[in-house]
């Protein structure tokens, strides 16, 4: 097959720019692309990789990873789509099938999403890869923001998608978040023109029936009509609420601090704790969870443990309560808050 990075001229100069930045910020760093087979996904693998030839690395700080989740008949179709785009690149690729659990109660995209990022934390070990790119944009950003709000997320959720953040023991880099979808899918379509591989369709982005494609096909029309700048607007409010939870969680360590933690952060002061404002406590409570690696209540829960607390004796000694969350367990002992994991 032909040289496709010799088709990086598709590309616009934004796009391009994005990724040698993300290159720049992660000089040294062995880097895997998240290859669906779509637009977004093909045009990012042909950017990195013309990048890395620009900049003259070799051919293996970079691949690609590909996922069969073989929830579609096109499965095997879309594997073998993707191989023959990674021939063109001179790209590595590994390909995993997963089996997606369809009765955790939780719905499948998010089923999906957790064997799609086991699947990455398996190639990448494999592989000896630390870091992993994603091609998620601007609208996708939007519609992530907007999807968090209607399911009532708080601050740290509503600032979306972080351009760098941590999982499965990956860095995660999205060099994209800026830019519009509009913009990358015209780059892919000057790429078929010039090369004749067409991005695959994934079928579950038109249907409704999954909701981030509901957001998109029927909600997303009516926002167009009534507040076209809306993308752009939600994008924004994303960084607005990522820097008030970074100035919270500073403000949260800095109290959690306060409250006299055991050498193993494992219990707090209960009499510390309560000279914090309502809202304070509140907050010191996620965070110092969060540290203790409990999963994130909700509102409704994190209040019954608040009034509990509040109630209890003032030296601490009421041996009643036994707040269970999950595999933790909150009681407090000796005017002690402790966690410990039953």
């Amino acid at each position: 097959m032909s040289d496709m990075v010799a088709h990086s001229g598709v590309l616009s100069p934004v796009t391009l720019d994005a990724v040698r930045q993300a290159f720049a910020a992660h000089p040294h760093a062995r880097i895997a692309i998240a290859l669906s087979g779509g637009a977004d996904s093909a045009m990012l693998a042909l950017a990195a990789v013309a990048v890395a030839r620009e900049a003259g690395l070799s051919a293996r700080f970079v691949r690609a990873f590909h996922v069969h989740h073989g929830l579609f008949i096109e499965a095997d179709r879309w594997a073998d789509h993707v191989r023959a785009l990674c021939a063109g690149l001179d790209l590595p690729l590994d390909v995993v099938h997963v089996d997606v659990a369809r009765n955790t109660g939780r719905g499948i995209e998010a089923a999906a999403r957790e064997a799609r990022y086991a699947a990455f934390g398996q190639m990448a070990a494999a592989a000896g890869i630390d870091t992993l790119w994603m091609a998620h944009h601007r609208d996708d950003q939007a519609e992530t923001v907007l999807l968090r709000l209607l399911r009532g997320s708080g601050v740290a959720g509503m600032g979306g998608m972080a351009a760098h953040t941590r999982r499965s023991g990956l860095t995660l880099v999205r060099p994209w978040l800026e830019i519009d979808r509009a913009v990358i899918r015209a780059c892919a379509e000057r790429f078929t023109e010039a090369t004749g591989w067409a991005p695959v369709d994934d079928p579950s982005n038109a249907d409704a029936a999954y909701t981030r494609a509901a957001v998109r096909t029927l909600l997303a029309p009516v926002l167009n009509a009534r507040w076209p700048q809306w993308r752009g607007i939600l994008a924004r409010h994303a960084r607005h609420m990522r820097e008030a939870s970074e100035m919270l969680a500073e403000v949260a360590a800095e109290d959690l601090a306060r409250l006299e933690p055991a050498p193993d952060g494992a219990s707090v002061s209960l009499a510390a704790w309560r000279t914090l404002s309502p809202a304070r406590q509140r907050q010191v409570l996620r965070h110092w969870l969060d540290r203790m690696g409990a999963p994130m209540p909700t509102d409704a829960r994190l209040g019954e443990l608040v009034r509990q607390l509040r109630q209890l004796h003032s030296l601490g000694h009421d041996r009643q309560l036994r707040w269970q969350h999950g595999a933790f367990c909150i009681v407090c002992v000796r005017g002690r808050i402790c966690v410990e994991k039953t």
